[in-house]
């Protein structure tokens, strides 16, 4: 998933108490603020777009990369200036970066609020502790929270498109990954609040829809796979367009496949993040699959979908990276053809098994 700066469409009411939302990092953030403006309307805030109106700042956070973090402390020191014009200002860090960096965020003097991606629920809280004077912390990670009863609030509610973040977490892993530590374990939401939510949103006047998950292959309620699940959203109509992200090479078998050359309304893309073309680095980095096996999964999406694009994610200079395992990557860049490709030079991520195993 990409890593961008997203500001909130203002929902402005002069009579009520002010929030600022900021969001960083990928979709599932950005649908993480959804939720969050959602319960904090029902606590008397209103949305505003401006920094100077606002009487609460939230900043929604990725700890992915040590760049996106970095960007965070500078935005920190912006608003600390703003907080010394305005004592009245309440200032709150949420999702990765306050999972995992909790108590140094408070120390930092800044945030009023550390709050982790599975503690949304509990802003009003946290929100009245601050009249003890006291600052704010709930990182409690969940094995049961998905957020399936609440309405998120679009950014735009004149939009065409909308993210329907379908589970929580992740279990694979990966040796450079720090999302299963600031996410928690892999939970999925219940279908019919999902089909709900997607139905709602075509009724609203929105054209398209994107499932979202760490790895949505791995959707899984009951006797619902994410193939069935995809069916079940593109049969609301065929005038609804359907999009998820991101799949894991390891786990998209055929049926996705199948589903999606019976509903032509089901996006011909895939995002397929391949990291690296060396089987030693794969290896390394715990993806669970080899060159070979990639590509067949590739051929096996065009002999099906030959129409479809694939779109990837690739890391360079990972933990052991030799000059031929960096051709490789370039080789499989050329056989694969991708239609977008999103690449990071590696950021080591304490705590993960690269971090504490491997020498960078």
């Amino acid at each position: 998933m990409t890593n961008k700066f997203y500001s909130v469409k203002p929902i402005l009411d002069k009579k009520l108490k002010q929030v600022y939302i900021e969001t960083y990092g990928c979709q599932m953030n950005v649908n993480d603020s959804e939720v969050v403006l959602s319960v904090l309307q029902q606590s008397g805030y209103s949305l505003c777009d401006k920094l100077t109106d606002a009487s609460l700042i939230l900043i929604n956070t990725c700890s992915i990369r040590d760049n996106a973090e970095q960007k965070i402390w500078s935005r920190l020191e912006h608003l600390r200036a703003l907080k010394r014009k305005k004592r009245s200002l309440s200032v709150g860090i949420l999702g990765c970066m306050a999972e995992r960096l909790e108590e140094k965020l408070l120390e930092h003097g800044v945030a009023d609020i550390v709050a982790g991606p599975d503690s949304y629920r509990d802003l009003p809280r946290l929100l009245d502790g601050l009249a003890t004077g006291e600052k704010q912390i709930n990182t409690i990670l969940s094995m049961e929270e998905t957020y399936d009863d609440i309405s998120p609030v679009r950014m735009d509610k004149n939009g065409v498109s909308a993210y329907i973040s379908i589970m929580r977490g992740c279990n694979n892993f990966c040796s450079y990954c720090v999302v299963p530590y600031v996410r928690g374990r892999e939970r999925s939401r219940d279908p019919q609040t999902i089909l709900n939510e997607a139905g709602d949103l075509f009724k609203n006047g929105y054209k398209e829809v994107t499932l979202l998950g760490q790895n949505v292959n791995s959707y899984k309620w009951e006797d619902i796979s994410f193939s069935k699940l995809l069916e079940m959203v593109a049969q609301i109509s065929p005038q609804l367009r359907v999009r998820f992200s991101t799949s894991h090479p390891k786990d998209m078998d055929d049926s996705v496949l199948t589903t999606m050359v019976k509903y032509p309304n089901i996006c011909r893309h895939i995002h397929l993040p391949v990291q690296s073309g060396s089987n030693a680095i794969l290896k390394r980095m715990n993806r669970g699959y080899t060159r070979e096996e990639y590509l067949s999964r590739l051929d096996k999406i065009r002999k099906m979908l030959p129409e479809s694009t694939i779109s990837t994610d690739i890391i360079a200079g990972f933990c052991g990276e030799t000059l031929q395992d960096h051709l490789d990557t370039l080789s499989i860049m050329r056989e694969a053809g991708y239609y977008t490709s999103f690449m990071f030079q590696y950021s080591q991520r304490p705590n993960t098994t690269a971090a504490d195993k491997l020498e960078d």
